[in-house]
């Protein structure tokens, strides 16, 4: 399966690779050296970064082109449509990744390099990103996944980042020759924040003068939790289609809040939402 562009920047690619994995067929690895070429109209109910939001609650719209060279070299575009309040399904931009994954009874390693390309009039929260790039490495066992992933984010600054999760995989074959698949999973998200402190000092006295309070401003870089998640993907697979839901509960964590200036603060709160997707392969 490919990794569709997510809100928060290829996140849950993690999950739809394991549950790729569990769907594959006989039939599909017979022609596993042939190119593979997969369409897919895919829906996000509230865009957010990490549970990072814009000041108005927004959905996304957007198409996903997938060009699999091999089962482990990949190529996909997606264009993302914005929908709110001021504007009714406005271009925003594309995202564009190039990756790499290997799948074996015990491994799933995934690396990419993702590559966004805003318009300047985006308002989506992450359109300050110019490019990513990550690996993830989950080791599959029967009674829960374990996934360690890092990657760095470059803007006008270079942010590194961290996930960790565990996932159970179930999945229903049924006679029909169908499959429903089940993921549910935890995750927790780290990174580098980037933010201005501004606060008072006080120079020292020099002999009979007193010294006197100076405003200092100075950047500030640190490593903190982002946010913590629980997902749900369910998948329904019947020969070349897929339909996929995935419902989501993320939580931010450590939201940078600059006094009196709401402009400059970032906003976020608990937040539930939906990734809709129907697939094709052709």
């Amino acid at each position: 399966m490919g990794c569709f562009f997510k809100n928060d920047a290829m996140k849950k690619i993690i999950t739809l690779f394991i549950i790729a994995c569990s769907l594959t067929t006989a039939a599909q690895d017979s022609t596993k050296t042939k190119p593979q070429f997969k369409l897919s109209i895919n829906y996000n109910s509230n865009l957010n970064y990490y549970g990072r939001t814009d000041s108005i609650k927004s959905s996304g719209l957007f198409p996903l082109a997938e060009l699999w060279f091999t089962p482990k070299f990949y190529i996909n575009a997606a264009p993302i449509f914005v929908n709110n309040k001021l504007q009714s399904m406005d271009y925003s931009g594309s995202v564009a990744t190039v990756g790499y994954q290997n799948i074996t009874d015990k491994w799933l390693t995934n690396i990419y390099v993702l590559k966004p390309f805003y318009e300047k009039s985006a308002r989506l929260v992450q359109s300050a990103l110019k490019a990513q790039s990550g690996i993830t490495v989950s080791r599959l066992n029967k009674i829960v996944n374990v996934t360690l992933g890092g990657d760095v984010k470059f803007s006008d600054k270079v942010d590194f980042g961290a996930t960790a999760g565990l996932d159970h995989l179930i999945r229903i074959k049924k006679k029909d020759g169908s499959v429903l698949v089940f993921d549910p999973g935890i995750y927790a998200y780290a990174g580098t924040q980037n933010f201005s402190r501004t606060y008072n000092k006080r120079k020292s006295d020099f002999l009979l003068f007193p010294g006197n309070n100076q405003q200092v401003t100075e950047n500030v870089q640190k490593f903190n939790v982002l946010a913590y998640e629980a997902t749900m993907p369910v998948v329904y697979a019947k020969g070349n289609w897929q339909v996929i839901a995935t419902p989501s509960y993320v939580l931010p964590q450590n939201l940078i809040k600059v006094p009196n200036r709401a402009d400059l603060s970032e906003q976020g709160k608990n937040t539930f939402y939906t990734t809709l997707a129907l697939k094709y392969a052709f």
